[in-house]
Parts: C-alpha cells; structure tokens; sequence
C-alpha cells in the first residue's frame, strides 16, 4: 500500500490505516455497536471508526456533532459545505478528508472539473466567485482563524448568502480542522 506521501490526492475514495490496535468488532460492547450503528452506515468496517469508538461517548458526541454539522437542513447548501470541508481538508494535507468531500461535492453539484483541479493543483485554483469566496474564507480560516475579519464575511455576504450559510461554512471547517487532526495523528490515508 501506498502511503499518502506517495500519492498526493486523488479524485477517489481512499482507505484509512490506524496506527493504533483498532476494536475487534466480535469483542464490541452494545453500547459500543450502538454508537458505531449511530456514527456512519459503514462505522462497524471502518478502522477510523473502530479506533475511536474505544472511547464510546466521544465517538458518540463527535458523530452527533458532525452529523449536524453537515447534514443539517438549514443554512449553506450540503454542496457549499462539502466545498468548505474540501478546501480546510486540501489545504491541512489530508487526503482522505479531501477525497470523500470532494467526492460529495461532485455528486451534489455535478462539477468534476473544478473539484479535480482543486485536488490537483490546491486551493488557489481557479472558479466562479460564490465559490471562490466559500474556498477562501475556509482557507483563511483552516490557517489562521484570527485571520478572518468582517470583511470576509461581508464578501460572501455580497455573493449572496445568508448568516445562517456563513455560520454553516463556518462550522464546516472548524469541524474538519479537527477531523484532519484525528485522521492525520491516528493513522494514515492509503490507496485501495
């Protein structure tokens, strides 16, 4: 297997390596199936998540809040927030966070070709300004959340959006900061 050193990333979906044992889902309490049935359709597969559920109740508030966060019926568009997620995850180095996103953004919206290009190129790649503007809040704020002022907002204010999508863009990249963190500490990307 290749490491993600070796690969970059890649316009498709990618596995995950634990560096860590992972839960031997035959040894799995009930609560612990519980929590990974409530986390993800493919929890019970997954080494990401058979690593965190040793800690049942974190997996349990990390997933309720990603969930949340990303599948909520308010705010930006499920596509914007898979923007967001894209570039913070493109731009932190993870490449399995930027695949899956990145993946989802193109199955919302249709636009294979800028994803791949931001995939390939990074995040300074160029496309329409509502999403332009999206990308570049969520870099300023994957690398210096200080950073983002009111005139950031206002930009994407200007581009048509609401509080309630600015604050979903928001909570998009502050949720991923910390999913690239965990996936890129506890493991690593590596090609199927």
């Amino acid at each position: 297997m290749k490491s993600t050193h070796d690969f970059g990333f890649p316009m498709q979906s990618l596995n995950w390596k634990a560096w860590a044992p992972v839960l031997d889902i035959a040894k799995a309490t009930p609560d612990e199936i519980k929590v990974l049935e409530e986390s993800h359709a493919k929890a019970k597969e997954n080494p990401y998540y058979l690593l965190l559920v040793q800690e049942a109740e974190v997996l349990r508030q990390r997933s309720k809040l990603f969930n949340t966060i990303m599948y909520g019926p308010r705010g930006a568009s499920r596509a914007e927030r898979e923007l967001a997620a894209t570039a913070e995850s493109r731009l932190n180095g993870c490449p399995y966070c930027a695949s899956v996103h990145a993946l989802r953004y193109v199955q919302m919206k249709g636009d294979a070709d800028l994803m791949q290009r931001l995939m390939k190129d990074g995040v300074e790649v160029e496309m329409p300004s509502r999403p332009r503007a999206i990308v570049d809040f969520s870099v300023k704020l994957a690398a210096t959340p200080s950073a983002a002022s009111k005139e950031d907002v206002q930009r994407l204010r200007d581009e048509g959006m609401e509080d309630a999508e600015i604050l979903d863009i928001i909570l998009s990249v502050a949720m991923f900061a910390n999913a690239n963190r965990l996936m890129q500490t506890l493991g690593e990307a590596v090609m199927p």
